[in-house]
């Protein structure tokens, strides 16, 4: 094993062997659903996300889920009865200029304003998909883009960002995401339901009751996927997601991070850098990447980097 692979495997060992000062298990790492994604669905791309942090361009699908994620979150700061399509529509090109203003290489996203308003228009389309699937009038969210963290008894720590809750009078908890994409086909629903149970571990842990509803809203096909969840369900989860964290324990020991070649890799940009493209990554960092990187607690939220089945 190189030096770099055994500062990186001490990183892991340093915390996972420890307790808290309360005699409670020391947190051996930290994982959103899409960072649990990233490492099912390649160990080297979650190498090159987590620990290279290689940068990544932006494109304009994930760009506009953003934007259209961004508006769908502040539709419900106006009164229910303004919550129309119009007014939606309206705030499309504000919440644009603020990610412009944030990021401003994205406007490099566009050779013209042509091009640009075409762009808009397409997320228009997503937001009146929208509106075919739920009227806003009648619903008021519990809580839009909440972060949510928990520890569990294994020294695991689960975070990410929730669109959406929705709770009853009775306390029913129903748990609201939005994907900009189409809906997966048959076959391929619990794939898709892995980031939506991940919430409801996180919720039943920090709460002591499982949410009754998972809905992801599929705007690209106007398609609605629910399931619900119960206890099973749930350690199921928290079981698969404690393996997945073993597995990156051992390939950070071993420093073994191999590709997992598919169709995705179409869409990813490290191909120059990957094995099974005749690449070849880079060194190991010499300093090892904190097993709990806070400076990355906003991944979960979309981004215009994030790939476009996940936003």
């Amino acid at each position: 094993m190189s030096s770099t692979s055994t500062a990186a495997a001490d990183a892991v060992r340093s915390v996972s062997t420890g307790t808290s000062d309360g005699g409670v298990p020391a947190v051996l790492g930290s994982l959103s659903p899409s960072r649990a994604s990233d490492f099912l669905t390649c160990p080297l791309l979650y190498r090159f996300r987590v620990i290279d942090r290689l940068p990544e361009r932006p494109s304009p699908l994930a760009t506009r889920g953003t934007v259209v994620h961004a508006v769908l979150e502040r539709l419900f700061d106006l009164p229910a009865a303004e919550r129309t399509p119009e007014r939606a529509g309206d705030l499309l090109r504000p919440e644009w200029d603020r990610l412009l203003e944030t990021e401003p290489e994205l406007g490099e996203l566009f050779s013209a304003d042509a091009e640009r308003d075409e762009w808009l228009a397409g997320a228009r389309g997503l937001l009146d998909a929208y509106f075919a699937l739920e009227d806003p009038q009648r619903l008021e969210p519990a809580e839009r883009e909440l972060f949510v963290e928990c520890d569990l008894e294994s020294g695991l720590r689960l975070r990410g960002y929730v669109d959406r809750l929705d709770v009853a009078p009775s306390g029913d908890v129903r748990v609201v995401d939005y994907k900009t994409g189409r809906a997966p086909r048959e076959g391929f629903e619990a794939k898709a339901m892995f980031q939506m149970r991940f919430y409801a571990l996180v919720l039943w842990r920090l709460h002591g009751r499982v949410p009754r509803l998972l809905q992801l809203l599929y705007l690209g096909s106007g398609e609605i996927l629910r399931y619900q969840p119960d206890e099973a369900d749930l350690l199921a989860t928290e079981r698969k997601l404690a393996a997945i964290w073993s597995a990156i324990a051992r390939a950070t020991e071993r420093g073994d991070w191999r590709p997992s070649p598919s169709k995705l890799c179409d869409w990813c940009d490290h191909q120059s850098l990957c094995p099974a493209f005749g690449g070849t990554p880079p060194p190991l960092p010499l300093v090892p990447v904190p097993v709990i990187p806070e400076a990355r607690v906003t991944d979960e939220r979309p981004s215009p980097h994030t790939p476009v089945d996940e936003v």
